[in-house]
Order: structure tokens, then C-alpha cells, then sequence
């Protein structure tokens, strides 16, 4: 999704963030990730962000950590997170905030700070993501048919529709990264999807693990038209 302010390098982007914990959640660079807020300690992280740059970094707890340390106000995270700009807002009457959190650039964390805010604050690094800010990057390299061809199969088997026709005009980039963010793996492949080198690597993963989920079901040799 185009924004109004585009990012050119990642020493434009902020070194101390808000995190935003949600297990089994994943936001990518230029996805859109609708958010329900109700949460006190989020509500105020929302107020904070909209009265500064806007920014939120989206991050999971670690899901092998044990049970009751997930359970914990401050749950153990993982080492990469994706920062994300509110792109819309609106209230809904009842104390929530409905937003919608874009993708910027992905990041390493560093060491998180001791902060008298109810949320948790982090100091990150995008070194290892410049190229997160170029849009496109890598296209070429993927397998559009390899990828189109495991979703009409995953499609198939789950008896759901989709619009055929937006999907194949669909940049790959925006195609490969929401088919990994509205995905219905779990917390670890959505991780390993975030944390991809490349675009190619994340459709690659993306076929595999869907392949795999296929093949539970006896499904695997599914070759639907593409047509």
C-alpha cells in the first residue's frame, strides 16, 4: 500500500519503537493488517503513537516459551518483528480503536527499555532489512505458476471461493505477502515467513508448508485448471 509519507532509508525510521506482542500474527512491508484495540495498556500505546510518528512494531511472544510465562504481562518475544504505520483509525464507541497498521520495514531487536509506560518499548536495528523499503524486490525470482497452482488446490480442498481473476493480475510481492499474512498456519511458520531472506525464499515456503498441509489430507496431488 502506497503511503503518503514514504520511508527512502532506514535512518528515517525510528531506533526506539512501542511493541505490539500478538501471537500467531504477521505483518510484512506494504501489508495491511486490520487491528481491533481494547486492551488499556494498547489504548494508551494507540494515543502515544497518534500523537508522535505513528509507528507500532508488531512482534510475537515466543511460542516455546512455557505456558505460564506466555500467559505473563511480559511474555518472552522473538528476535525479528515487523514496524508498521497506522494508516487508518476510528473509534467505536464502546472504548476500542479499529486501525489499520501498514508495513514498513522489518527489524532485529536489540535489547528492550525499562519505561513507566504500561506497553513495552524496544530498541530495534532494520540493518539487516534495507531492502524492505524497495517495493517489487525480487519478483522476477518467484514462481507464479508454482504459487498459483497451490493455492487452487488449498482453495479446492477447503471448498472456498476467491476472485480468480484479481488474484492473477495481482503483483506478486502484494500476492505472496498476503497469502503469508492471511494464512492459517501457526505461530512458528509465521515466523519463519517473516523472517524469509527474499521474496522467492517466503513463496517457496509459503508452497511448502501449504503442499504439506495438502498431503495430510490425501490431497496432494491436486492439480485443479487454472483457467
Amino acid at each position: 500500500m502506497p503511503m503518503n509519507d514514504p520511508y527512502r532509508t532506514v535512518t528515517e525510521l525510528p531506533d526506539v519503537i512501542p511493541v505490539f506482542p500478538l501471537l500467531g500474527a504477521l505483518l510484512l512491508p506494504r501489508g495491511e493488517m486490520p487491528l481491533n484495540i481494547f486492551e488499556p495498556r494498547y489504548l494508551a500505546m494507540l494515543d502515544d503513537a497518534l500523537r508522535g510518528d505513528r509507528m507500532i512494531g508488531l512482534i510475537q511472544p515466543d511460542p516455546d516459551a512455557r505456558p505460564e510465562a506466555r500467559q505473563d504481562s511480559h511474555p518472552d518475544l522473538l528476535s525479528v518483528g515487523c514496524l508498521g504505520r497506522i494508516t487508518s483509525f476510528s473509534e467505536t464507541g464502546d472504548g476500542r480503536y479499529l486501525i489499520t497498521l501498514t508495513g514498513i520495514a522489518r527489524f532485529s531487536m536489540r535489547e528492550e527499555l525499562p519505561t513507566a509506560a504500561a506497553y513495552r518499548s524496544c530498541r530495534v536495528s532494520y540493518a539487516a532489512f534495507t531492502d524492505d523499503l524497495v517495493g517489487r524486490t525480487g519478483e522476477d525470482a518467484v514462481d507464479r505458476t508454482a504459487l498459483l497452482r497451490t493455492l487452487a488446490a488449498y482453495l479446492e480442498k477447503n471448498e472456498l471461493e476467491a476472485d480468480w481473476k484479481s488474484i492473477e493480475r495481482a503483483p506478486l510481492e502484494a500476492l505472496v505477502n498476503a497469502l503469508a499474512m492471511m494464512s492459517p498456519f501457526g505461530p512458528r511458520e509465521k515466523q519463519a515467513f517473516l523472517e524469509a531472506p527474499d521474496l522467492k525464499s517466503r513463496a517457496d515456503m509459503l508452497i511448502a508448508v501449504t503442499e504439506m498441509d495438502l498431503a495430510k489430507s490425501g490431497t496432494g496431488d491436486a492439480n485443479p485448471s487454472l483457467q
